[in-house]
């Protein structure tokens, strides 16, 4: 799914307190990057028995969408799309992002009290099923936009587009890169060449070095004991780069007890250069 990529933030949302979380954190970071955003609520099963409970139909959807969009560009002053699609969340978000060449979509995720309940397993679906980056963001408000990402490394391989996002949002929202390394893993060239692009664009960083025991644990540890803004990972795709898994200590980053958003990047064969090149 390689469509033209447009400044646009995707917003997937089932009208839950988390998803306006997400929505609202998706609004400060447009203002920021000054892109557009596109609501979208998926029309699936779960709906259709929502709405038959209330006795609404399809136009309400829309009409509350529409609602949303107008309150935010009030308040905000961006430009909100909407769009209301019938299918299922694990497919359509994704189909939906690649077709309006979304750049970065925000997912909330909750527990079992969501309409489409985006938890779990099921964000994890909509997530390595996205063509572009997905911050998870979870009930926990963020203030003040991006100042301190985390860039966890652990392995010389992939590390090139995480890299770039890390940039490209540092340079936005003038934040400090965290780089959290694994120690011992023979990452040092790596670390030599992400620190090599950062001193090139200005950026400001600093490296942490793991102990020994759970990496992702101290990634999290860690991460909250400098408060935190976002923590980025990339998942692992398989020879076609059509799939997509995350290990465990991802899942666990993604779903912290601290509550910051994770940014989640699928890797594609992109030339990220011009992706990022305004």
């Amino acid at each position: 799914m390689d469509s033209k990529m447009n400044n646009i933030i995707l917003v997937p949302t089932d009208f839950s307190e988390v998803c306006k979380n997400a929505m609202n954190q998706a609004v400060e970071a447009a203002k920021f990057l000054k892109y557009k955003v596109t609501l979208l609520h998926v029309i699936d099963k779960n709906t259709k028995a929502q709405l038959k409970k209330e006795g609404g139909d399809v136009d309400s959807v829309r009409a509350h969408l529409q609602q949303m969009a107008g309150e935010i560009t009030s308040a905000h002053g961006i430009e909100v799309d909407t769009m209301s699609k019938e299918g299922d969340i694990f497919t359509t978000i994704g189909e939906v992002a690649g077709e309006i060449g979304a750049r970065l979509m925000y997912l909330g995720t909750h527990g079992k009290a969501g309409l489409q309940k985006l938890t779990g397993s099921f964000a994890i679906k909509v997530v390595t099923s996205s063509p572009v980056p997905v911050v998870v963001v979870q009930k926990r408000p963020l203030a003040g936009g991006f100042r301190k990402i985390i860039l966890p490394i652990t392995s010389d391989a992939g590390p090139w587009e995480k890299t770039m996002w890390a940039a490209f949002i540092a340079r936005n929202f003038k934040a400090t890169i965290h780089i959290y390394r694994l120690e011992g893993a023979g990452l040092d060239e790596t670390v030599k060449i992400i620190t090599g692009l950062f001193d090139k664009e200005g950026i400001s960083y600093l490296i942490k070095n793991a102990d020994t025991g759970s990496f992702s644990k101290q990634v999290i540890e860690y991460s909250a004991s400098v408060n935190a803004d976002m923590i980025m990972i990339m998942t692992n795709p398989d020879k076609s780069f059509t799939k997509f898994i995350l290990g465990s200590y991802d899942e666990e980053m993604i779903f912290n007890a601290a509550q910051i958003p994770v940014m989640c990047i699928n890797p594609r064969k992109q030339n990220w250069e011009k992706i990022f090149d305004h």
